[in-house]
């Protein structure tokens, strides 16, 4: 088997035997998910892998790239990166003995491909993108790839904006952070208008105001947009509040100081005192970071943490001498790995999107800290350098962030453990025969039928999986407005008909079921033991006796009988704490009150109402702010946005004639008549 690549090559059995590894190449790959089972595997499947890879080692060069490794199903098991791709894959067919995680992988590959690159650098570069995208069963993982929010000040207008930013840096101007929340960034935007009088608003709101807003009257903005202050005096508090995040902050607070003195001597009491709380509110942010460092302007530090098979990298980030926040992360990767092979995959996956500081300081020693250093520099201007501190203010930096991994892992795995017993405890309750490994709960939202939309949660051993959580847009047209079964039954329809297209059961599980009298398995089991499963356990219906029945019956249609299913119906006056379960074939019944399982159903009740009611709103919220221009084909943001400054409100553009349409700034004759067509059509 062969799958088609960048650059594929295979070939016959080698003649010879193999090239050894090289010194600097890890022996072995890792696998992603901390299991506590070891599983057995045939010896015929490790030789079989092991012949599927020496055909591919035969053709290969002695050049860096990337090689992937797949299964018979196409999936990828692994990507690794080779300074020398023919010796490194030679590796895994020497007939010597792997570790178990290795003899697992090569029992399981099928297939495998391979990229070459240039350079080393880029064959990490590549591994770590591959990683992220493609999220193989035997890498290290990063389970939170979110991203981090910026504080951006924009230049691409009269008057810089202070705002809050994520994602692709599309915008011109400067980019302060990144923070490790929303709350910290919000925090300090709001200091900085208190600061330096700086606007927040958007462009459209600012180019149509005519008189100052209340931002303006509490002193939280200087009023650019009514000519309150000149452009020169706001480019004055741009600059200053550049430089404060740009690390000068002593040197702007002197010259407030410096302000404020002088007013205070003309006996401008009144101004004296603006810069009086100006100048308390930089002293806010600088109070509020935390520990912040005297010798460290810029750096991100990472601290790991080891506990019962389980990892937690602890990042903090430094930015102008000041701690910008911290982020727990855990990644998932075998018990067996050591440290710094953790933290050397999640360091490259971790910079993969986004530019790395001028100080990268670690906890453990990285074998490839050179390679990893290189690579992060070819991305940026300056050098990036990977250092593992042994004394002064950096080790002391290094060892306050392992603290606080030791103190994050240990509360996961009490939260773990707690999770635990309430599953076992749902379960009984429930009537499964083990506890459930993954609940799914289903709710609608809608105000009279409108901007219906349903929405699936996941909860499992650790907690919720907002990875896993899934809107669905109700799109029948055949429903009565407000029908809630109906709205149920598209959803389950549609979730569950998708399930068993894409994650089927196999033929040799049900047999093998069937023969040891046990209900049908609901998911394939993972060669690893550990991989949430795609297959709920549970699932668990915001209603009484009529939702469940419509799910019941939905999930008949798609040949789906063999799921636990559980209606929740509110209880009298709709008080929490007097629900009534609904299961098929079972009278209804009542948990006890105060009884932590009860408590643990309402969470997962309340976490999918809460989950249906934002992406309710969320579609509501863009149904009302929608603009008819977004309608007519070839009416980009740039038109859109000529068409509104030249005549103000949409309603001028539909009441415009052809000819002024056409005299609107970058509108062409084409576009004029597309948008008087849209709105004549039916004249």
């Amino acid at each position: 088997m062969s799958r088609p690549g960048p650059r594929s090559n295979q070939g016959d059995v080698p003649p010879d035997g193999f090239d050894a590894p090289e010194d600097d190449e890890p022996e072995a790959p890792a696998l992603d998910d901390a299991a506590e089972i070891d599983f057995d595997f045939e010896p015929g499947a490790v030789a079989a892998g092991t012949e599927v890879i020496k055909r591919f080692w035969s053709t290969l060069p002695g050049s860096p790239g990337v090689y992937r490794m797949f299964d018979h199903k196409g999936d990828v098991l692994y990507v690794g990166k080779a300074k020398n791709l023919k010796a490194r894959v030679g590796s895994y067919a020497r007939g010597q003995a792997h570790s178990n995680r290795i003899a697992r992988m090569i029992s399981q590959t099928a297939a495998m491909e391979f990229v070459t690159t240039a350079t080393e650098t880029e064959a990490l570069l590549l591994e770590a993108n591959l990683i992220k995208q493609l999220k193989p069963r035997f890498n290290v993982l990063m389970r939170d790839d979110k991203s981090f929010p910026y504080i951006l000040l924009t230049a691409d207008g009269p008057a810089p904006q202070i705002v809050k930013h994520r994602g692709a840096r599309r915008r011109k101007g400067n980019y302060y952070g990144p923070f490790a929340s929303v709350w910290a960034v919000n925090r300090t935007v709001n200091a900085l208008q208190r600061a330096f009088l700086l606007r927040t608003c958007s462009d459209s709101y600012y180019e149509n105001r005519s008189r100052p807003c209340l931002l303006f009257q509490i002193k939280r903005c200087s009023g650019p947009c009514t000519g309150e202050i000149s452009e020169a005096d706001y480019a004055g508090l741009a600059e200053n509040a550049k430089a404060f995040l740009s690390g000068k902050s002593n040197a702007v607070k002197d010259r407030m100081r410096e302000s404020m003195q002088e007013a205070s001597d003309a006996m401008e009491f009144e101004r004296a005192a603006r810069f009086r709380d100006r100048i308390a509110a930089l002293s806010t942010i600088q109070g509020t970071q935390g520990v912040n460092t005297q010798g460290v302007e810029e750096a991100d530090v990472f601290a790991l943490d080891e506990q019962a098979g389980q990892f937690c990298i602890e990042v903090f980030f430094f930015r102008n001498h000041q701690n910008w926040g911290n982020r727990a992360y855990f990644p998932k990767a075998d018990k067996s790995m050591s440290p710094d092979e953790v933290l050397a995959s999640f360091i490259s996956q971790f910079y993969d999107d986004k530019p790395a500081p001028r100080a990268v300081l670690v906890s453990h020693a990285i074998e490839d800290a050179e390679l990893v250093a290189a690579a992060l520099s070819s991305r940026v201007e300056y050098r990036v350098e990977i250092h593992q501190p042994q004394r002064g203010e950096r080790k002391a930096l290094v060892e306050y962030a392992q603290r606080n991994a030791k103190e994050a892992l240990g509360r996961r795995l009490a939260d773990t453990a707690s999770q635990g017993k309430l599953l076992a405890a749902l379960g009984q309750a429930f009537g499964l025969a083990t506890p459930p490994r993954r609940i799914e709960v289903y709710d609608n939202s809608h105000i009279s039928g409108t901007n219906a939309v349903g929405a699936m949660i996941v909860a499992g051993p650790t907690g919720f999986m907002k990875t896993h959580y899934r809107t669905f847009t109700i799109k029948s047209e055949e429903l009565t407005p407000g029908d809630d079964f109906g709205m149920m039954r598209e959803v389950l329809h549609r979730r569950f008909k998708r399930l068993v297209k894409e994650a089927p059961r196999t033929s040799r599980e049900v047999a093998t079921a069937a023969e040891d009298g046990a209900p049908e398995p609901v998911a394939e089991p993972d060669a690893d033991g550990d991989v949430f499963p795609a297959w709920p356990d549970l699932v668990l219906i915001d209603g009484g006796k009529g939702q469940l029945e419509a799910a019941r019956s939905t999930l008949e249609e798609v040949g789906v009988t063999d799921v636990a299913l559980a209606g929740i119906a509110k209880g009298r006056d709709r008080d929490a704490g007097r629900e009534t379960f609904f299961i098929p074939g079972k009278a209804p019944f009542k948990l006890p009150p105060r009884d932590p399982t009860l408590y643990f159903v309402q969470r997962l009740r309340d976490e999918a109402h809460r989950f249906a009611i934002g992406t309710h709103r969320a579609k509501r919220k863009r149904e009302l702010v929608r603009n008819p221009l977004d309608e007519i084909a070839g009416i980009g943001p740039t038109r859109k946005r000529a068409l509104l400054h030249h005549f103000g409100t949409v309603k001028a553009i539909q009441r415009a004639a052809l000819e002024d349409l056409a005299q609107a700034p970058g509108v062409n004759a084409a576009t004029a008549r597309a948008v008087y067509d849209f709105f004549h059509a039916n004249a």
